[in-house]
């Protein structure tokens, strides 16, 4: 009897992520399923926004002057850099992200 409620329970689910990844599919469009050509709906980053608090945090831990090696920061957009975002707590902390806690 267990099983069989397992077995439904699993249908259940299986119909609903099906839905939900088809309703999905079309509102956002998936850049990977031809390589050679961009969407015509994908989105377009336009401009990038870097404040005086996006590089205060950037330049987290790091003293001044800063390094010329930090240059990269200049070109950075908006796609993922580990270096803006703390990393492991302890004695890895080398730049102070967690020194709060």
């Amino acid at each position: 009897m267990k099983h069989h409620r397992r077995g439904k329970a699993s249908a259940v689910l299986t119909v609903a992520l099906i839905s939900i990844w088809g309703t999905s599919q079309a509102d956002h469009p998936i850049a990977g399923l031809a390589p050679y050509e961009r969407p015509n709906n994908a989105p377009v980053i336009k401009q990038v926004l870097k404040d005086d608090a996006w590089y205060q945090k950037a330049l987290t831990g790091v003293s001044k002057p800063y390094p010329s090696s930090l240059g990269f920061l200049e070109d950075q957009g908006n796609w993922y850099t580990p270096f803006i975002h703390p990393g492991m707590r302890g004695w890895y902390d080398i730049r102070g992200w967690y020194s709060d806690d």
